[in-house]
């Protein structure tokens, strides 16, 4: 699991005081089952936070997933992977569905 807080700091030195403050977060699990042939099925779903919005605007829940492909390219692995996944909670003007697509060359030393 990836987890990860960014926030600001104060409202001087580098900041005017204008600047516009923010507190945001991130949680994504990884998992994967893998068949024989380089097959495999995964949900990296990203869930996000804006700990300064209000109420039900803070939250961004996908849930789903998608299958993915590791085959070589002459000898150049190649890991390919498609998922799709439904926003369950989101902010008001959030988009429902999220899709990622990865083309991900390997160079193995």
């Amino acid at each position: 699991m990836l987890v990860n807080n960014v926030w600001s700091v104060g409202n001087s030195g580098n900041l005017s005081s204008n600047a516009t403050k923010y507190n945001n977060g991130l949680m994504q699990p990884f998992v994967n089952y893998n068949f024989e042939g380089g097959v495999y099925l995964t949900s990296s779903p990203i869930l996000t936070v804006n700990w300064e919005a209000q109420g039900s605007q803070q939250w961004t829940v996908p849930m789903g997933g998608g299958v993915g492909k590791l085959f070589k390219i002459g000898k150049l692995p190649v890991n390919t992977q498609v998922s799709g996944y439904y926003n369950v909670v989101r902010p008001d003007f959030a988009p429902n569905w999220q899709v990622r697509a990865q083309l991900q060359f390997m160079f193995p030393k």
